[in-house]
């Protein structure tokens, strides 16, 4: 992969240092910003043009670690991956069934969501590789990925113990087409899946019981595949693929992250006075679960100018400041906004009442403990929590939040985050105690918010 920005490594968590960062309360968020590009998205178009014969291009692209990692990676499975400028980048693929064997281990740093669509992708080819990463990745289970790989003709020849990183992944050339069930609403189970059923030679199926995000089914279609989704019960989805399709180079642009649209929205309804926009928002409807929520909470939030971008439907949002109150959030909902549980904490903490947030075992299982790490940090900001086997209470203060304290990140970049965001609205500064992974998903989040009047020191 040629001419990538410098590369960021997520350190390990510990005491206050020079790393550490403050958000300061300074007055209302004023302006506009587009957010970076989806991360999801930008994974799987770096992995659908590696398995495409020909140049994909793409724009938007997330210039964040974990998805400049995924695009190494593809580099070292022989396609040819360079950036063109300001998140233009192209592909040039090798196509299913054709990938180089990598000189060395698959490095992902801390990106879950490459590694292990990857998995799924090795697994699905005559090739050999190892998978590592860093402290985070390597605590993070792979065995609801490896499980329904191994069932296609993939071997595991090394793992750590619990199916952890580092693991050796030994792919097959002729993947058994499958029928799986999956256990949790998990779309990187679903995807990795897929991605190994490419090179099939018969018909792949995944079963969701509760659907998760669909990315990777529509971008695939959106390469030439033959996929169908059907409804499958009250919540779920059966996914079908028909193997070895014929994948057409194709234009990528991006849509703006809601996960990282999530830390400005939630600043602005939080900051009294703000009032911002938002440009370019992925609108998703299985990716849109926080926007239901928040204004279940009283949020004033205005859609303006929906439109298609890159096969997804955008819009921009105007936000202002309101005032929330507590709501209960159903199991339900979690797939659709995993990722957005700890800054709804942090809007749940400014909420008059108490809000309930069911269900949330995956958090267990993401960059951190999320869930534990959002009920420290609440409690260090002064905030009444409390968690239930998998449900998280959180007692609002409705506005009246006294921060001051310090938030430990875990290596968790949504963490950091979060806690920054509090810190503008809260009575005193709220610290985190490194800053340097928010660069894996969002490396402009300081200069971003800024832009918008927040002060972080």
């Amino acid at each position: 992969m040629t001419s990538s920005p410098p590369s960021v490594r997520a350190p390990q968590s510990g005491p206050m240092s020079e790393t550490c960062l403050r958000g300061v309360p300074a007055g209302p968020l004023r302006g506009r910003l587009r957010p970076p590009g989806d991360k999801s998205i930008s994974h799987r178009a770096f992995i659908l043009g590696l398995l495409t014969v020909g140049r994909t291009q793409i724009e938007g692209l997330l210039e964040g670690e974990d998805v400049l990692h995924t695009g190494r990676a593809c580099a070292a499975l022989g396609a040819k991956v360079a950036r063109e400028g300001n998140g233009r980048w192209s592909v040039s693929g090798m196509g299913i069934g054709t990938l180089l064997a990598p000189r060395d281990v698959l490095d992902f740093g801390n990106a879950g969501t490459g590694s292990r669509l990857m998995m799924g992708v090795v697994a699905g080819h005559g090739v050999t590789a190892g998978f590592d990463g860093d402290t985070s990745l390597r605590k993070r289970p792979m065995r609801r990925i490896l499980d329904p790989l191994t069932l296609m003709g993939a071997e595991i020849l090394a793992e750590a113990e619990g199916g952890r990183c580092p693991i050796l992944l030994k792919g097959t050339p002729e993947p058994l087409p499958i029928e799986f069930r999956t256990k949790v609403a998990s779309a990187q189970v679903k995807s990795a899946i897929l991605l190994a059923g490419l090179n099939s030679p018969g018909r792949t199926v995944v079963i969701e019981p509760q659907a998760s995000r669909d990315h990777t089914e529509k971008m695939l279609r959106f390469f030439g595949a033959e996929i169908t989704s059907e409804a499958f019960g009250p919540h779920g989805r059966k996914i079908i693929l028909e193997g070895r399709p014929e994948l057409r180079p194709a234009r990528i642009v991006v849509p703006a992250d809601p996960s990282s649209a999530a830390f400005p929205l939630v600043a602005a309804l939080i900051v009294p006075g703000s009032d911002i926009i938002i440009e370019g928002m992925m609108m998703n409807p299985l990716r849109t679960g926080l926007l239901t929520t928040l204004w279940e909470m009283g949020a004033d939030i205005e859609v303006l100018d929906r439109r298609e971008e890159g096969g997804e439907e955008v819009a921009d949002l105007r936000v202002r400041a309101s005032a929330l109150h507590g709501v209960e959030v159903p199991e339900e909902r979690a797939p659709s906004m995993i990722d957005e549980y700890p800054i709804l904490a942090v809007a749940a903490a400014f909420a008059a009442g108490e809000t309930r947030m069911r269900g949330l075992s995956e958090l267990r299982v993401k960059e951190s403990d999320r869930l534990e790490a959002i009920a420290a940090g609440l409690r260090a900001a002064g905030v009444s929590c409390a968690i239930e086997a998998d449900d998280l209470t959180v007692s609002g203060r409705a506005g009246a939040v006294r921060g001051g304290g310090v938030a430990e990140t875990h290596l968790d970049h949504r963490i950091a985050m979060s806690f920054l965001c509090l810190g503008l609205a809260a009575q005193k500064p709220m610290a985190i105690d490194d800053e340097r992974m928010i660069a894996t998903s969002f490396p402009t989040f300081k200069p971003a918010m800024a832009q918008l009047g927040a002060v972080f020191l």
